[in-house]
This record gives structure tokens, sequence and C-alpha cells, in this order.
């Protein structure tokens, strides 16, 4: 009962300032009859909803942040290792390139060391002759396996991309300007001359 009565006091009270003020009244009456409303802005319960919504977007967020730094330092990791790999690749490369060329060559030494022995103890020259002829094809069957192949010369015009003219002789029936006489064979290595053949030139007559 005393509360009942409070509010009846409060009710007439606001009433009879409705007469004097009337605007301000009926606001302030407004928000007196409601007794569910509080009467300071602070005691109004905040929207939880809203902040719920924001604390998960902001958590989604920071969680997709966290998940992309992570997938560029794999990436970024990855990369480094795959750099490292070919240094130690091209290191390889460079320092154990020539492995199968001298395992090819080392035979024709056996060959030559034998050819040696055995000079030693025959005067055939001949035969000597004819082994160090097979050494040579030897040699020059090893060479083409490794891509290495002999530049023509013989009786070709003159190239100055792959032959080097050391000498012009007349060369009688020979075309002025062609090789007439190879002094040392020359090797390209696929299409890079590795040595130029060294060869005597016709002389224009």
């Amino acid at each position: 009962m005393p509360k009942r009565q409070s509010h009846t006091q409060r009710t007439i009270r606001k009433r009879t300032i409705l007469t004097s003020d009337f605007s301000m009244t009926t606001v302030e009456e407004a928000i007196m009859q409601d007794e569910t409303t509080p009467e300071n802005i602070d005691d109004v319960p905040v929207e939880k909803a809203e902040h719920t919504d924001a604390a998960v977007s902001s958590d989604e967020i920071e969680h997709k942040l966290n998940d992309a730094e992570e997938r560029v330092l794999r990436a970024q990791a990855e990369i480094e290792n795959v750099r490292k790999r070919g240094q130690r690749e091209l290191q390889d490369i460079l320092r154990y390139g020539e492995m199968n060329l001298l395992r090819d060559i080392l035979p024709v030494l056996d060959n030559i060391e034998r050819a040696v022995d055995a000079s030693e103890q025959t005067t055939d020259i001949e035969s000597l002759r004819e082994g160090f002829r097979m050494t040579a094809k030897q040699i020059e069957k090893i060479l083409e396996g490794h891509n290495c192949k002999q530049i023509e010369a013989d009786n070709a015009v003159f190239d100055p991309a792959v032959h080097e003219a050391i000498s012009q002789q007349p060369g009688g029936d020979a075309v002025p300007g062609s090789v007439i006489g190879v002094t040392s064979r020359g090797y390209v290595l696929h299409d890079r001359v590795v040595r130029p053949a060294q060869v005597i030139v016709a002389a224009n007559e």
C-alpha cells in the first residue's frame, strides 16, 4: 500500500505541473507513467546482441589474419628452401660437372699407358702406330658422346667463325679463299666453338 500511495502522489504532482508548463510536463509525465523506464540514462541496459556480433566479427577477422600470416610465412620458408636447394645443385654442377667426361677419358689413359709399356718391349713400329690410331678414335668417340664434334675444315670455304687462318698459300686448282690444309682440328660443343680449326687458306692468284 505505501508504494501505491507514493505512485498516486507523483501522478497528481505531475498533472498539476501540466497546467503551468504543457510541453515539459508532457515529456516528464510520459516518463513517469512508465514504471519500467529508468530515471538515469546510465541505468539503460545495453543491447548485448550488437556487442556479441561485433566481438564475433572481430575474433573472426583476427583468426583470418593469423591464418593468412601463417600461410605467408610457410610460403616464404618454402621459397627459401627452394633457393638454397638450387644453390647447392648449381654448386654441385660446377664442381662435379666433368665427372662423366673424366670417367670416359680414364680408360683412354689406361690404353696409352699400356701402349707406352708395350713400346719398351717391342720394335714393331706399325703395331704401335695402330695402337695410337685406335686411341685417337676412342677419344673422338668420347667427345662425340659429350656433344663435342669436330669442325669440318678440309676443302671448306674459309669461315672466320670456326676457322683460324695461320697462313695463305697458292692453292693451284683450289678455289681462292678455301681451306687447303689443316694444322690443328677445331671442335664445337653443341653450337659453341671450343676451339677454331687452324687452317691454311688458298690465296688469290
